[in-house]
């Protein structure tokens, strides 16, 4: 393994539309060597157009974006791992560097994304800050605690445990701050979260449920 190269994991389910997009932004990042797209359990063409796009495609049976991530790491070949969405739209041209450049630079062991919403946030702003507030409040300080847009040493995601889905993000965030890991947010700027658009209510409240349960466990509670 070499520290400075970078391996990109996305898991996706039916992102089709957008999949093809968010390789070739990864692709313009100098120190990605590697990008794997998960396809879990995919009905459309994101696997098709992630191949065509030049992606490692590896598919994952277990649903679940935990899941789908874990199955992911099985293939890393790199000592720095990203993970980001694949139904973002406007990603910016520099965002592996953006994600990586803390961890190249030994300034911290695990980078979380902030920025700016088109759209969305009504989990993290009405459930997820205001029960960290209560439980972690030294974690109050990350404006945007369940973004999926991350990057951090191997050896940092091997003592984290994933949760199988929604709660996966607030989960490793969580470990990391515990085991003292310095974990730090940096800004990518605008971004255009298209899942947003079509989550029903019902996946919004299993989606708050498995945060909620997520953030519990780590605080012993539950």
């Amino acid at each position: 393994m070499n520290d400075y190269d970078v391996t990109v994991i996305i898991p996706a389910r039916n992102e089709e539309k957008t999949i093809a997009e968010v390789i070739e932004n990864v692709n313009k990042s100098q120190v990605v060597k590697q990008i794997i797209v998960v396809d879990n359990n995919s009905v459309d063409n994101t696997a098709k157009y992630a191949k065509e796009a030049g992606a490692q495609v590896v598919f994952c049976k277990q649903q679940g974006k935990g899941n789908a991530m874990k199955c992911g790491m099985q293939y890393v070949k790199s000592d720095i791992v990203a993970f980001i969405d694949a139904d973002i739209k406007g990603y910016p041209k520099n965002l592996i560097d953006l994600l990586t450049k803390p961890l190249l630079k030994e300034e911290a062991d695990f980078v979380k994304s902030t920025f700016e919403r088109t759209q969305g946030g009504v989990v993290t702003e009405i459930v997820v800050k205001p029960l960290l507030n209560m439980l972690f409040s030294d974690m109050y300080m990350f404006s945007e605690p369940i973004s999926g847009m991350i990057a951090l040493r191997r050896n940092v995601l091997d003592q984290l445990e994933f949760e199988e889905d929604y709660g996966v993000d607030i989960g490793i965030l969580i470990d990391a701050i515990k085991k003292g890991y310095r974990v730090i947010e940096v800004n990518i700027g605008k971004i255009e979260n298209m899942s947003h658009v079509v989550k029903n209510n019902d996946t919004m409240k299993k989606m708050s449920t498995e945060i909620i349960k997520a953030i519990l466990k780590r605080a012993s509670i539950g």
